[in-house]
């Protein structure tokens, strides 16, 4: 067995025992303390494993990636859109949400409107999360390929077994700590890594002075506004298009939302968020600086070639090939611990909306606490099992998990804004906007899976952020013209709303 394999192992025991050992906070008995830790997250980890779950694998990669093969904007964009994300939902949804003691970010929208259409809207919530848990899989099978040679199928296998297990035996407290442990992996490897790899490619002066020279159109943080040779109108506009769907699609996310709905306080819920995004920006140096090395880098013709033809594996390379073969173990660790950690919170979080704003809120509304946490664990091994099979057997599951981040933002955004802000909000206007926006996003298609435009729009329309404007003007809109057909409803936690009607039926009841 080489030593890498047997970091591997080692690496997968430390996660299994720090996940069994934090499990011992989850026995109090309560689904609470499986989906929101209880509400006695601290502020401090609340914040750590919010920044574990966004610096994923696809965002260390991607990150890399984006900088060697076309700019520094695109490499830093995932990154900075999604620490901005964290902030502006720290900023204007955590507190609200905290406050009101929803569980999951479908609460909300049942509390607006109703318990069915709130199962429609659980759908791209769903969909989100399991292909992005399938996705972070397949990263972590390329990469255990390209540094140590291991099976895909070996690797996504192993990995999903593992991080299945622990999230099931505490949940949310056990995806917490093990998040702090590997996002302290993530920061270990990076920092040892980085300067091997500055120093192959001549060190950060040159690497910078190269990456500069050959693109100096493509060397600042945000795209520009006007054309230039390596900017034209119609990507001027995509960046900017996918910034918004970064930014603000990135909040309707319930594994966002079930750490903000963990903390102690709802000042804690803000707090923590605001920090997760400051520390994820922060994060983006690392890989973005390995992306401008890997340009720089001397490869050899082979690899060059490879590289050329897949630059996803900029980083892998660089760990394989530009650093000394224990600190590549360190990057390899890096890696692995920013996927298993967002894979852990996936899985945790589409459990979560399954089994309670599903099973229980709308099929079974009588189910037992104890009947609950078994549910809850099923569902959890169950996403664990499905997101392996879809990695395993789905070729184009990063264009799926993509197709879906779109869907979230269009569909969900409004939703979620409207629900949490305009008191007038109904379900008639949310179905309209729901309605709209789904045509004008899915009209434009989507060239990845072969899905032919309906609309043939303009290459320079931002049809993503168009989809998303009209849900937003059309809710509060519609539901105004509605009202009489439709009264809105009052936003209360509408677990806590049931709680009370039973309450006042039981003291009706006749002595």
């Amino acid at each position: 067995m080489s030593s890498g394999v047997l970091v591997i192992v080692a690496m997968y025991a430390a996660f299994l025992l720090v996940g069994w050992a934090a499990s011992r906070k989850a026995r109090a008995g309560t689904a609470a303390d499986l989906i929101v830790a209880g509400r006695s997250m601290p502020m401090w980890v609340a914040a750590l494993t919010m920044t574990a779950t966004w610096v994923d694998g696809g965002y260390l990669l991607g990150t890399t990636e984006g900088a060697y093969k076309s700019s520094m904007q695109l490499g830093v964009q995932g990154g900075l859109c999604f620490g901005i994300s964290l902030i502006v939902g720290g900023l204007f949804f955590a507190r609200t949400m905290r406050a009101h003691g929803f569980t999951t970010l479908i609460d909300p929208l049942e509390a607006r409107f109703g318990r069915r259409w709130a199962a429609v809207l659980f759908l791209p919530a769903l969909a989100g999360e399991l292909f992005w848990s399938a996705e972070l899989l397949v990263a972590i099978g390329s990469t255990f390929g390209v540094l140590l040679g291991v099976p895909l199928t070996s690797a996504i296998l192993v990995s999903a077994v593992v991080t299945t297990a622990y999230t099931v035996l505490g949940g949310m407290w056990s995806v917490a700590y093990t998040d702090i442990v590997q996002l302290g992996l993530v920061a270990i490897g990076l920092a040892a890594a980085l300067p091997f790899v500055l120093a192959g490619a001549g060190g950060l002066g040159h690497a910078w002075a190269t990456y500069v020279a050959a693109r100096p159109d493509g060397a600042g943080l945000v795209a520009p506004m006007t054309i230039s040779p390596l900017w034209d109108r119609a990507g001027i506009v995509g960046w900017w298009d996918t910034a918004a769907m970064l930014v603000f699609g990135g909040i309707p996310w319930n594994c966002y939302f079930q750490r903000v709905l963990s903390c102690r306080t709802p000042g804690d819920a803000r707090r923590q968020s605001v920090l997760a995004g400051v520390l994820t920006i922060a994060l983006t140096a690392p890989p973005l600086l390995m992306g401008v090395a890997a340009f720089a880098y001397p490869w050899p013709d082979d690899l060059s070639r490879r590289l050329a033809a897949t630059p996803a594996e900029a980083m892998p390379l660089l760990l394989a090939h530009a650093v000394p073969p224990l600190i590549g173990l360190l990057g390899l660790a890096a890696i692995v611990g920013a996927v298993t950690s967002s894979f852990s919170s996936s899985i945790l979080s589409a459990g979560s909306m399954l089994s309670w704003n599903c099973l229980k809120r709308l099929m079974w509304p009588a189910m037992t606490v104890r009947h609950l946490i078994a549910v809850i664990r099923g569902s959890i091994l169950l996403f664990g099992a499905v997101a392996a099979v879809l990695a395993l057997k789905v070729q184009s599951v990063q264009a799926l998990w993509f197709f879906t981040s779109d869907l979230v933002f269009v569909l969900l955004f409004p939703q979620i804004l409207w629900a949490l802000y305009d008191p007038r909000a109904n379900l008639v206007g949310s179905i309209a906007a729901f309605i709209v926006s789904l045509v004008v996003r899915v009209g434009g298609g989507e060239p990845l899976l072969g899905i032919p435009a309906v609309f043939h729009y303009p290459a320079t329309l931002p049809f993503r952020t168009v989809a998303a404007a009209a849900g937003l003007l059309l809710l509060p809109a519609v539901s105004r013209l509605t009202t009489a057909l439709h009264p809105p409803r009052l936003l209360r936690n509408p677990a806590a709303a049931d709680d009370e009607r039973g309450a006042r039926s039981h003291a009706e009841v006749p002595a």
